[in-house]
């Protein structure tokens, strides 16, 4: 199964992932965390994604599009990948077609954005395990800004403040919304409806993965 995972950001989409991979045995791939991981590498790919970051310019698409094909032919791709956070433009959508890369499903998780105001700033990922809670929701730690794992510490991503949010928003809504066109013309998107609690999200989610 090689899945797509639409949806703005604060959509839900990492936690379906999580929940996805665990069920489904296979990987979840996410650019931010291989860009990351290239980074930390230095791998080729990764000082060329370096050089634009360091200009606090966005990666562009053909040095991600480099990142996430290298890491699909990885082993543990074989059975299957879920991918979050890619494709974020048509272009990007488009290079998985060029690259004879099938898709099974597109979900895509609707979700009101003063919803997603409120779950982004309650957001907190753990330091060491980079489970991800949320402080407002049935998310939250057991123990306030501790890990429920690891015991890491939880720290709030500087990408998770109200007008980081906002501009995130604005950025989807002017790239990544096209893509509902584009998998609705190939007849793959499936819709979840992600304002609901979190049980029926994943039903609804695995239900749609059948």
């Amino acid at each position: 199964m090689k899945v797509i995972l639409l949806g703005a950001p604060g959509a839900g989409k990492g936690t379906q992932a999580e929940i996805i991979s665990k069920k489904l045995e296979i990987p979840t791939i996410s650019t931010g965390d291989i860009i990351r991981e290239a980074l930390k590498n230095g791998t080729e790919v990764g000082l060329k994604a370096k050089s634009y970051i360091d200009k606090g310019h966005l990666v562009p698409d053909e040095v991600v599009i480099e990142i996430v094909t290298e890491r699909i032919t990885q082993d543990d791709c074989k059975n299957g990948f879920i991918l979050d956070g890619f494709p974020r433009t048509v272009n990007q959508a488009e290079a998985l077609d060029k690259n004879n890369i099938k898709i099974d499903k597109v979900i895509d998780i609707e979700v009101d954005d003063e919803l997603i105001y409120k779950r982004m700033s309650g957001r907190r990922i753990c330091e060491s395990c980079k489970k991800i809670y949320n402080i407002y929701t049935e998310m939250r730690p057991k123990v306030e800004n501790k890990c429920d794992i690891c015991a890491g510490t939880l720290i709030q991503r500087m990408d998770d403040n109200e007008n980081t949010v906002r501009e995130r928003l604005k950025v989807y809504y002017d790239q990544t919304h096209v893509l509902k066109d584009y998998y609705d013309q190939k007849n793959m998107r499936i819709v979840i409806d992600g304002g609901q609690e979190l049980p029926k999200i994943t039903q609804d989610v695995l239900e749609a993965l059948k």
